[in-house]
C-alpha cells in the first residue's frame, strides 16, 4: 500500500509540474510614454501617468502567474522612453520596472531598436524547442504598426516602430500553433492583424478604433462604435 501510495503522489507532482509547459513561451511587450512637455498642453493628451503601458503589462504578467505559478514569461521594454520620461518624474522609473521583474519572477529585456525586438521573437530561446504561445502588445499604435517612442523624441511622431511591412522578417514556426496574440494598443485591428496573419498564419487580434489604459483593468475599447478584430 505504502508503494502505491509513493507512485500515485509523484504521479501528481509529476502532472503539476508538467502544467508550465517548458516548450512555450508568454511574451509581453511594453512600448514607451510620451513626455509630459508636449502632452499635458494637448486636448487630448497622451500618458498623463508613466505607468500607463507598465501596469498593464503588470496587470496581464498577473494573470497569466496566477493561471500558471511556472510559465516562462518574458517582458520586452522598451528602455530610451522611460529614461527620457525619468526626469520629469524625478524617479528612477527603471528601478520600479525592474520591481515588477521581481515580484512576478519575469525575464525582464530592454530594448531600443525593432531590430531587437525581432531578434527576440525570432531566436530569444531555441524556437525549435520553444514556441510562442501568448504574445501581448501594451503601448501607442496606429493601423500600420507598434510606435515605441511616439511623442517622447519627436512631438506627436515617432522614430521606432514595428511596421505591418516588417512582419515577414519573422521567421515560420516561432509560434504555438494555438498561440494568443492580441495588441492592446489602437487601431491595430483595421490593417495590421491581417499582415500578422498573413506574415506568420497565427490571427492577431486588435483594435476598431481607439483604446483607453486604465489604472487596475486592462485597457478597453475608448470608442462605443469601437470593436475587437482578429
Amino acid at each position: 500500500m505504502r508503494r502505491a501510495l509513493t507512485a500515485v503522489i509523484a504521479f501528481c507532482a509529476g502532472v503539476q509540474v508538467l502544467h508550465a509547459d517548458p516548450a512555450k513561451e508568454v511574451i509581453v511587450i511594453s512600448g514607451g510614454v510620451s513626455l509630459s512637455k508636449w502632452e499635458n498642453y494637448k486636448p487630448q493628451p497622451h500618458d498623463r501617468w508613466w505607468m500607463n503601458f507598465v501596469r498593464a503589462a503588470r496587470i496581464r504578467i498577473q494573470q497569466v502567474r496566477s493561471e500558471d505559478p511556472e510559465a516562462q514569461i518574458t517582458w520586452l521594454v522598451y528602455k530610451p522612453a522611460y529614461l527620457r520620461r525619468a526626469p520629469e518624474e524625478g524617479k528612477d522609473l527603471l528601478s520600479l520596472i525592474d520591481s515588477v521583474r521581481d515580484a512576478y519572477r519575469v525575464r525582464r529585456i530592454y530594448f531600443s531598436q525593432a531590430s531587437e525586438l525581432i531578434d527576440y521573437l525570432n531566436a530569444g530561446k531555441n524556437r525549435e524547442t520553444v514556441k510562442i504561445s501568448d504574445l501581448e502588445y501594451f503601448g501607442h499604435s496606429n493601423k500600420a504598426c507598434w510606435m515605441f517612442d511616439y511623442s517622447n523624441y519627436i512631438d506627436s511622431a515617432s522614430k521606432v516602430w514595428f511596421h505591418e511591412d516588417d512582419l515577414p522578417k519573422l521567421r515560420p514556426g516561432i509560434f504555438a500553433k494555438d498561440a494568443y496574440v492580441k495588441s492592446w494598443g489602437c487601431h491595430s485591428g483595421e490593417s495590421m492583424n491581417a499582415h500578422f496573419r498573413r506574415a506568420t498564419g497565427v490571427p492577431m487580434w486588435g483594435a476598431v478604433g481607439k483604446t483607453q489604459y486604465r489604472t487596475d483593468e486592462l485597457p478597453a475599447l475608448a470608442e462605443k462604435s469601437g470593436r475587437w478584430k482578429k
